[in-house]
């Protein structure tokens, strides 16, 4: 995994390290990328149209336009059938708050860094969504990205979505020290990297005027704790429990950003 290597030559070049410590990461590094493994297959896609009672998608003229951007996390690398993916179950939230339909367009692509945003939000420019969801950072700790570079370009792309009329909310870099198969003190050094992301993400999308979720702060206590419900067998992305938590968390805000009144997520979807 390329992130546990990028951690370890992080903190070589921030604070030093010696032959023995970097010997111990280096051994970390290689045992968690056996246990983690590679994504062998691509997250499902259930584009479509959304109805209030929950039902989709369906061939319906006017909806509410959502699209989701970003990476895995967006995407929902690890959910075990469609009905499960974040999007899906935002959408029905959506619709069900909205009461009309919702239009689910997802443009997130495992994977993905910041810096990949760009050709996703020129998808989505093509016909720019009433709404729009974006869930991005992991990836750039693992290219060793510079927190302030990242956060900068996230704001840079997303003022695109606004100056084309969109309302967005942006999931910020989730922490990994949630992520069981990382040991410690690789662990302690991924988190304090994700956070610092985080952080820098809210500052520039606080500076834009576009709301920002803490997925870090709203996810992390329930993960931490349910790691065995939550997790999909690669014990990195979520399964669908996990993103049907993460979808509760995220939903309130979407609905607050849009002009909803509510918030609650219809589940069962």
């Amino acid at each position: 995994m390329r992130l546990l290597r990028a951690l370890i030559y992080a903190t070589g070049s921030l604070g030093g390290l010696s032959g023995a410590a970097y010997g111990l990461l280096n051994g970390q590094s290689r045992r968690a990328r056996m246990l983690i493994g590679q994504p062998k297959d691509l997250p499902y896609n259930a584009d479509g149209v959304y109805l209030p009672d929950g039902t989709g998608p369906v061939a319906v003229a006017e909806a509410l336009s959502f699209a989701v951007l970003g990476d895995s996390l967006a995407a929902g690398l690890g959910a075990e059938r469609a009905e499960a993916l974040p999007g899906v179950r935002l959408a029905v939230g959506l619709a069900e708050e909205a009461g009309r339909p919702v239009r689910l367009v997802t443009h997130a692509v495992s994977g993905s860094r910041t810096a990949d945003l760009a050709a996703q939000i020129d998808q989505a420019l093509i016909a720019p969504p009433d709404l729009a969801l974006v869930i991005v950072g992991g990836n750039d700790v693992t290219a060793r990205s510079r927190v302030a570079t990242s956060a900068a370009l996230l704001g840079e792309q997303v003022s695109r979505l606004v100056a084309a009329g969109s309302t967005v909310v942006v999931g910020t870099c989730p922490d990994l020290a949630v992520i069981e198969p990382i040991p410690q003190p690789l662990r302690s050094i991924a988190s304090r990297w994700c956070l610092a992301l985080g952080r820098a993400q809210h500052r520039e999308l606080t500076r834009l005027g576009v709301r920002a979720v803490s997925l870090a702060t709203l996810l992390s206590p329930e993960f931490g704790v349910r790691s065995a419900e939550l997790f999909s067998p690669d014990r990195f992305h979520p399964n669908g429990a996990g993103y049907e938590l993460a979808a509760a968390m995220l939903l309130a805000p979407l609905c607050d950003a849009a002009g909803m009144t509510g918030g609650h997520l219809a589940t069962g979807a």
